[in-house]
């Protein structure tokens, strides 16, 4: 059964303060290709982010930040170009913005300018704080991203559960008021506890978006990959899996080998 669109019109960051606003859950799914971002449109989704992990599920590397600039830019270009609806967000790749704040904005600027992507996503809060601003001050949007940081993964040392000690939950409750007042239009959490991230939500205005972060958040966001089951090695307790594409398309290409080896395929009504 397919799901009815919430509204036909363009989503903006606006839109997503208005859904907020009235209770209304936001969708959000990652793509990086004009294929599978034209599905997604067309299914109803209300953000898409051309995400970073496309270094791990697109170019299979270990962690995000292998990925350049300019790869990012090619993937937000191909999604855009198949998109009529939904916000697209794109991803400031490692190197792009940290501790530079020109760099940053220029990363933003050129991002905008040579994709067409309606907003960009930065790691972190107060150590971005003056790449934030500098960015928004040159007119482009900003989604925020704290909790676990994949760019962020050799400090961490690893992708366990974020802000459960009580000191880094009161810092990323600070760098979420932080990132709400300095003017990002909404904000990812990242595999945080689940109260945490409702209270963050409740206080604060703008929205808050999970990936593992329960239920009491604005909106949810999987890797689309994933959800879909093309990758099959990673299993979070966040993640539902609403296909098992690995499975699928492994016996599909095993049937076409083997009609194509059996002289099956093509056959009369298959040819010219």
């Amino acid at each position: 059964m397919s799901v009815a669109k919430s509204e036909d019109k363009k989503v903006t960051t606006h839109t997503l303060q208005e859904m907020k606003k009235r209770g209304e859950k936001i969708s959000m799914l990652t793509a990086y290709d004009y294929s599978t971002a034209r599905i997604l449109d067309d299914a109803g989704i209300d953000v898409i982010l051309v995400g970073d992990s496309a270094s791990n599920v697109m170019a299979g590397h270990e962690t995000t930040l292998p990925i350049t600039l300019d790869q990012m830019i090619y993937h937000a270009s191909s999604v855009v170009r198949a998109v009529k609806r939904a916000l697209v967000v794109v991803d400031l790749p490692f190197g792009s913005y940290q501790g530079n704040s020109k760099e940053a904005l220029n990363s933003s600027i050129k991002i905008m300018k040579e994709s067409g992507a309606h907003a960009v996503k930065l790691e972190g809060g107060l150590e971005i704080k003056d790449s934030i601003e500098r960015i928004l001050s040159a007119g482009v949007p900003v989604m925020g991203h704290l909790g676990l940081t994949p760019q962020s993964i050799y400090k961490f040392g690893t992708y366990v559960v974020r802000a459960k000690e009580k000191s880094e939950a009161e810092r990323l409750i600070e760098d979420a008021h932080l990132l709400a007042d300095v003017g990002c239009f909404a904000v990812v959490l990242e595999k945080i506890p689940a109260s945490l991230a409702e209270q963050v939500s409740t206080e604060i205005k703008i929205p808050f978006i999970g990936i593992g972060a329960g239920a009491g958040v604005d909106g949810q966001v999987l890797v689309l990959h994933d959800m879909l089951g093309i990758t099959h090695e990673f299993n979070p307790r966040f993640l539902r899996r609403y296909l098992n594409l690995y499975d699928d398309i492994k016996s599909a290409t095993e049937r076409y080998i083997q009609d194509v080896k059996s002289r099956d395929f093509p056959n009369e009504k298959e040819q010219y």
